[in-house]
């Protein structure tokens, strides 16, 4: 019986999906807590003015996008971007996640999915979202770190966009995992080809370039941030006995 449970996922994004934190408001959130004041009104600095620049690669390339926000923690030492991870959690992301979204999470569980988070946002600020969601198994990119300090580079493969879809397929494909039977959630048109992997695509809280592409494919829209809003039919079938 275990084993027919687990032949189904929900894949899972975060910033905006589950949340409306975004990789920004954690970068700044590390920058304004360095232990030296003067290091970090000056990293700060650098992401206010880094900003318009982050928003426009974001809207040409998400992948672009995660490859120069991740050069922020460039010298961070490995034991104070994990010891502020709690923190981070506390302070910023909690606060910020959607009122339906653990309703959410908690439905495909009691369904049978074997929930899944799968985001760029990187792995030590992942931890205490993916315990407080109660995430069965988590994909996400990691920093590299050279004697225990970060480069500002990422580990292959970077999550983003396609690598999403492939990494999705490759889990799928070592745990057993029925993609057709499997859904998966996301807010951006940057992850059109995690949705279209799977035989249950949801936009949720989605973007106005999803949304239209979602209407193109008769997509279910979900709306977590409201109270009110309904899931897709799929989601409402009678729990297995």
């Amino acid at each position: 019986m275990a084993d027919a449970l687990m032949a189904k996922a929900a894949f899972y994004d975060l910033d905006g999906t589950l949340l409306s934190c975004n990789l920004v408001t954690m970068h700044a959130y590390y920058a304004r807590n360095d232990r030296s004041l003067l290091k970090s009104i000056y990293q700060f600095t650098k992401v206010l003015l880094s900003v318009p620049l982050l928003f426009g690669l974001d809207l040409y390339s998400r992948s672009l996008f995660n490859i120069f926000s991740f050069r922020a923690y460039r010298g961070m030492h490995r034991d104070r971007l994990i010891g502020l991870s709690d923190d981070l959690f506390e302070v910023t992301l909690k606060p910020s996640i959607f009122p339906k979204a653990q309703v959410l999470i908690d439905t495909t569980r009691d369904l049978g999915y074997r929930n899944v988070l799968v985001t760029g946002t990187l792995d030590f600020q992942i931890r205490p979202v993916a315990l407080h969601f109660g995430f069965e198994e988590v994909i996400c990119n990691r920093l590299e770190f050279k004697d225990h300090v970060a480069t500002g580079r990422v580990l292959p493969p970077l999550l983003a966009e396609k690598e999403k879809a492939h990494s999705i397929r490759a889990y799928a494909g070592q745990e057993g995992i029925d993609l057709a039977q499997s859904c998966a959630f996301s807010d951006s048109s940057s992850d059109v080809p995690m949705l279209s992997a799977v035989g249950h695509p949801v936009a949720t809280n989605p973007t106005r370039r999803l949304r239209r592409i979602a209407l193109e494919r008769n997509w279910p829209i979900l709306e977590l941030r409201e109270n009110s809003s309904t899931f897709p039919p799929f989601l409402k079938t009678v729990k297995a006995l």
